[in-house]
């Protein structure tokens, strides 16, 4: 990208506050699609068992209703269904829903979970599609696939995790719908925390701050 250069009747206030705005502008990065609730971690392959130790979390809004809404798994190498996770109850007050495995007796090895189900996605190339009454909300595809394997995901498909390691978003409220720019492997799994960005400062804030500071440099000349 080429550098911006100062025009020389920035010697003026006015022009400086010009120039502060073009700065800022092409400083900021577009916005991405905010598009929640979004999928913002899966641990689909523990090192061992799976049983217990699987889980899929959530971020949204708090209190969130999450009844109709389901959790598939599209198989990548012929398109087939499963397993399916119903959904119930609310986003919590944090953000972050945990769906936990079920061991088989009603508990889980999944520190902080919020819902307990009987599932074990696959390893990949496989995805993981977020319905609301049919219609997709968020969708990650992971693995290598081939031409003629599925991809249910969104954009590229995100890295197939290692064992032990778990497949989550890189800024939970953040969805560019392209699963390879916006997932990163972690290598230990962290169900119940997600990263949030910290907002941008509008191009506004940024030329107030601006305005306030040249008025003071003003100010100080003078005397």
């Amino acid at each position: 990208m080429n550098a911006i250069r100062t025009p020389r009747a920035a010697t003026s206030i006015a022009a400086r506050l010009w120039f502060l705005a073009m700065l800022s502008g092409s400083a900021l990065p577009p916005g991405l699609a905010h598009a929640l609730p979004v999928i913002s971690e899966v641990f689909y392959d523990a090192v061992g068992s799976d049983n217990g130790q699987s889980f899929v979390e959530l971020y949204g809004e708090s209190g969130t209703a999450l009844d109709g809404l389901v959790l598939e798994g599209v198989n990548g190498s012929n398109g087939a269904l499963g397993p399916i996770v119903v959904l119930s109850g609310f986003i919590p007050c944090d953000g972050v829903l945990v769906v936990a495995d079920d061991l088989g007796d009603g508990t889980t090895l999944v520190p902080h979970a919020d819902l307990i189900a009987n599932f074990d996605f696959q390893n990949g190339p496989d995805s993981l599609v977020l319905r609301d009454a049919g219609r997709v909300l968020d969708a990650v595809g992971y693995g290598d696939f081939g031409p003629e394997d599925i991809f249910a995901g969104e954009g590229f498909p995100a890295p197939d995790a290692p064992s032990g390691s778990s497949l989550a978003r890189v800024f939970a409220d953040l969805d560019s719908d392209d699963n390879f720019a916006d997932f990163r492997v972690l290598e230990a799994p962290t169900p119940g925390s997600a990263p949030r960005t910290v907002p941008e400062p509008s191009t506004a804030v940024l030329l107030l701050s601006a305005l306030a500071g040249l008025g003071a440099m003003s100010v100080s000349r003078r005397r």
